[in-house]
């Protein structure tokens, strides 16, 4: 009897945990999606419960703002940048993985240095690299910027993942007259489906949320993102549209939250592939 009660006790001890889980994370959604749909420029004048919903703000940023244009400019920088991270990663960890040349193991241990510093100390020497190129307010320096980034953190999770594969794959197409191209594209990719997921959808996320680059690399109101543009609503002294940042913002949200129930399955086993093999 006692054993019951306290099997009863720690299950709801675990239910209570996660409701309170639930709570603390959906309170900020639910309070920034009420934010964009109540009338007014305030967030500290916004009701949980309004007594009346609008859609003002969100035709504000159609009709009155360049928010299009900063999504189409947010999308084509998010797109590209993660079809060439993600070939520039997985060519790395292949080559990492499966072949031993000089400077293999320093390369791999300078990778794992990289990591350990933030991005954004090197943004005083990616400034004057762009600004000496001419890539300075252009979509393909960010892109460049973004794809160089990505590779040391994906290449070490993706050879790990390589690692954890069957070389005699490899050595049976080897004997059949197969190239390492062929064996790249035929027999490595298939196999590494949820891991290639993961890191296409992670190079997909990163630019679509980053805001330090943007605001450093481009200046002209036709070239910014979303993070950028949007910023701008609240800055300043007179920048007080704090509803209409929460209109954005909610519109920001859409792609990713459709990404992430698309492909749940592949991003968490790619994860735990890529952390537990090698």
């Amino acid at each position: 009897m006692n054993k019951k009660l306290t099997d009863k006790l720690v299950v709801g001890f675990i239910y209570a945990i996660l409701i309170i889980t639930a709570i603390l994370v959906l309170y900020p959604v639910y309070f920034i999606l009420i934010g964009s749909l109540n009338p007014g420029d305030s967030l500290f004048a916004t009701k949980l419960i309004p007594e009346a919903l609008s859609l003002d703000h969100y035709r504000y940023l159609f009709e009155e703002t360049k928010y299009l244009t900063w999504y189409k400019n947010t999308f084509k920088i998010a797109f590209f940048n993660m079809v060439i991270s993600t070939f520039l990663v997985v060519t790395a960890a292949y080559a990492f993985s499966r072949f031993r040349f000089p400077g293999r193991k320093q390369g791999l241990m300078a990778m794992l240095v990289l990591q350990m510093f933030p991005s954004f100390m090197g943004m005083i020497a990616i400034y004057i690299l762009l600004l000496q190129i001419g890539l300075l307010d252009n979509h393909w320096g960010l892109i460049l910027v973004y794809a160089g980034g990505s590779i040391p953190f994906g290449a070490w999770l993706v050879k790990g993942y390589f690692d954890g594969l069957p070389r005699s794959l490899e050595e049976a197409a080897k004997m059949d007259g197969a190239s390492h191209t062929t064996i790249f594209f035929k027999i490595m990719m298939p196999l590494s489906k949820p891991i290639l997921v993961f890191i296409a959808v992670n190079n997909f996320i990163g630019p679509w949320m980053d805001f330090i680059f943007a605001r450093l690399i481009l200046r002209s109101n036709d070239n910014k993102t979303l993070a950028v543009g949007l910023f701008e609503f609240v800055t300043g002294r007179t920048s007080t549209q704090f509803t209409t940042f929460a209109a954005g913002a909610v519109l920001v949200a859409v792609p990713i939250t459709i990404l992430f129930l698309l492909f749940q399955k592949y991003i968490v086993e790619g994860l735990t592939a890529g952390a537990n093999k090698g």
